[in-house]
């Protein structure tokens, strides 16, 4: 069990050595509004927003679990573009997370693979695609993170994505976190659907702690 305020600590720990809310975010799989929760208040100020604490570290300590959960993605990628008689061109993997599952995924489907940054900063300017990797301009995309919070780093994908040419067809994830079906338009879909039911997990229910792995 670890308490709301070990995750305070964490999270400034990670702001001291200078990443970004986003980038603490991605690191401990919360919400950016959490995030900054437990930087300005320490776990210890008024209650925190209602999020779910998730971790898939037993996963990414091996590239063959990973390949295991990419081929989950890849099949339910599959599934959905066969509903929409679609196909895909490129597999697009949002940083940091993403990408390692994208990697596989790309060549379970024979895509092109996509990297995609997201801005530091959520609504400034717009995020960046890697040059070393495929463009999307031209080609239709699906989308692919580890964990969907609110969903405004995925919206802010798809937006630069056709912004840049891209067709974006499907968003996948590993753990979906809010109520979300879709994301600008986009068809979203997750192995697993995560959701705080009351109070919150962060501390201010009954509950002052809750298990993660």
């Amino acid at each position: 069990m670890v308490d709301v305020r070990e995750l305070a600590e964490k999270a400034l720990a990670y702001k001291d050595k200078g990443l970004s809310e986003r980038e603490i975010a991605d690191e401990l799989h919360l919400s950016i509004d959490t995030v900054r929760y437990l930087v300005e208040e320490g776990g210890a100020g008024t209650l925190p927003p209602t999020d779910v604490k998730i971790g898939w570290r037993s996963l990414g300590v091996f590239g063959s679990r990973i390949g295991l959960m990419s081929e989950i993605l890849a099949d339910i990628i599959i599934e959905e573009l066969d509903k929409r008689n679609q196909d895909v061109d490129v597999v697009l993997g949002i940083a940091l997370n993403g990408v390692s599952f994208a990697t596989v995924i790309s060549e379970i489907l024979d895509a092109e693979l996509a990297v995609y940054r997201p801005p530091v900063e959520r609504g400034k300017r717009g995020g960046a695609f890697s040059s070393n990797y495929a463009s999307v301009e031209g080609k239709k995309v699906v989308i692919v993170d580890d964990v969907v919070s609110t969903g405004a780093t995925a919206e802010e994908a798809i937006k630069d994505t056709r912004d840049a040419g891209g067709d974006p067809v499907l968003t996948v994830v590993i753990v979906n976190k809010s109520s979300l079906n879709e994301i600008g338009g986009v068809p979203l879909r997750g192995v697993i659907r995560a959701r705080s039911m009351g109070g919150t997990i962060l501390g201010g229910g009954p509950l002052r702690s809750f298990p993660y792995g």
